[in-house]
């Protein structure tokens, strides 16, 4: 099942579609965080709190890709993510923009078994059957997503694959390596080179195909107002669980008891530590280039840990 939100022509027209003719917005309020676009807590008229992105006009489809990801992971069945209400463009009276509406989540305290649960609604969704997420109509692939997204503010390539290693490769590090080939020395693109042709060597097919969020750091979960982790922000595509699970130790990790939890729920196949510093490798050149010369160190890092 893919999930589609609906999309509106104006703000107005999206809040009289959704709430009625009598509504109007009482109060807006300018929120913090998030580099990419602004982002507001709109209370209507009728007492209802609705959280809204904006950007460019021509971003409109950063928006249309947020959604798509948070209908999927919602249509797992697996963990939460805030109600997507629609997405849409509108005019403006000096500038046009483009807009995501989500249900406004309340914030709460954490259970006391936040972790461990966490843990395994993740291992769930892992678990999940993720093949209508990806093809498109006529096509009998395993890995990709049915429509290209967003990783951060830089587009990100879900061509579907009928295998991992071919769309890790292909989709993933080939292009970051690409757009970033300013900074590489000529000994760095040579290590490039011997990484990618060798990359079997270093990266093994899934037990089964798993939806991800792609871009699963703390900064990305939320606790709901039930005290459960709830995830934003995705960058989805179905891959092998290990990259999402990686990722949630590049920027300092997650408590140990929710690694524990997840491998009681779902095990990891053997060789994860050894692979997790080449799943990092794609959000490290991601952030390359998206910000600069600081990523590069690291980058090269792990370039002669697989090579050397």
């Amino acid at each position: 099942m893919k999930t589609i939100a609906p999309n509106y022509k104006s703000l107005a027209e999206a809040l009289v579609s959704l709430f009625g003719s009598s509504v109007a917005i009482a109060h807006t309020d300018r929120l913090s965080g998030g580099d990419i676009n602004k982002a507001y807590g709109l209370t209507l008229n009728n007492g209802e709190h609705i959280f809204m992105k904006a950007n460019a006009k021509e971003n409109a489809s950063f928006f249309t890709a947020e959604a798509a990801g948070l209908a999927a992971i919602a249509d797992t069945g697996a963990i939460g993510t805030p109600e997507i209400l629609c997405t849409g463009t509108d005019d403006g009276e000096h500038v046009g923009y483009s807009f995501l509406l989500l249900r406004f989540i309340e914030s709460g305290k954490k259970k006391a078994d936040y972790w461990e649960r966490f843990a395994h609604n993740l291992a769930a969704m892992h678990s999940a059957d993720s093949s209508a997420f990806v093809n498109k109509e006529g096509q009998l692939d395993k890995f990709g997503f049915y429509q290209d997204n967003y990783i951060g503010a830089r587009a990100q390539d879900n061509t579907p694959e009928g295998t991992w290693l071919a769309f890790y490769r292909e989709h993933r590090l080939a292009p970051q390596f690409k757009a970033a080939d300013s900074y590489f020395t000529e000994e760095d693109r040579k290590k490039i080179t011997k990484l990618l042709d060798n990359l079997e060597k270093f990266v093994i097919e899934p037990d089964s195909p798993a939806l991800l969020h792609g871009d699963l750091w703390s900064g990305n979960v939320l606790c709901g107002s039930d005290g459960k982790a709830m995830l934003i922000d995705p960058a989805c595509y179905v891959g092998h669980p290990e990259a999402d699970l990686a990722m949630t130790e590049l920027f300092g990790g997650f408590p140990n008891l929710f690694y524990d939890a997840y491998k009681e729920e779902k095990p990891l196949q053997p060789g994860y530590e050894e692979r997790r510093d080449i799943y990092n490798l794609y959000q490290l050149l991601n952030h390359l280039n998206l910000f600069g010369a600081n990523y590069l160190e690291p980058v090269r890092s792990i370039l002669s840990e697989y090579t050397d």
